[in-house]
């Protein structure tokens, strides 16, 4: 199967690696802070994919002069990342009164991250599928969940009603 990088200058497949998982990361993150109203919106979803790409692209260059060295596994920092990104999404987890806020924010960032790791390891469409997967769930689906919380809230409502009288 041929490669990116048999094609292009290894530097620059990177710089492109790079640049698709920040955009990508900041096109779900822009769902988030145009419609959802989030605080955590293109900056952040950006970030943490260039960041994710970043550590897995490094990963793969730092491993190459030691195969057949040392025992050296790139997948230990993807596992790294996940749990790093465990705790930034534990951060964004709010409890305000009886609710519970940010949830799918931290649940995004973390889908971002692996947005980020799969453009890193060089699984371009991987990359791009998931990010219209993630976009198709926080609007698509965004209408499908506040019709269900509009239709529960009425039942409640006539509950509480019929209770009453």
């Amino acid at each position: 199967m041929l490669s990116v990088e048999q094609f292009f200058d290894p530097t620059i497949v990177i710089f492109g690696k790079l640049i698709l998982a920040m955009f990508l990361g900041a096109v779900v993150g822009t769902e988030r802070a145009a419609v959802a109203k989030q605080a955590a919106g293109m900056r952040t979803f950006g970030i943490v994919a260039l960041g994710s790409c970043l550590f897995i692209v490094t990963a793969n260059l730092v491993s190459l002069p030691y195969i057949g060295i040392l025992n050296f596994d790139p997948l230990r920092t993807a596992s790294a990342i996940i749990t790093g990104i465990g705790f930034l999404g534990a951060g964004l987890i709010i409890f305000r009164h009886d609710t519970l806020h940010g949830v799918t924010t931290a649940a995004g960032l973390w889908i971002v991250a692996g947005i980020g790791m799969a453009v890193g390891f060089g699984f371009y469409a991987i990359a791009v599928f998931t990010t219209t997967l993630v976009l198709v769930l926080f609007t698509g689906m965004w209408y499908v969940e506040n019709r269900f919380k509009h239709l529960f809230t009425e039942v409640l409502h006539d509950t509480e009603d019929s209770g009453r009288s």
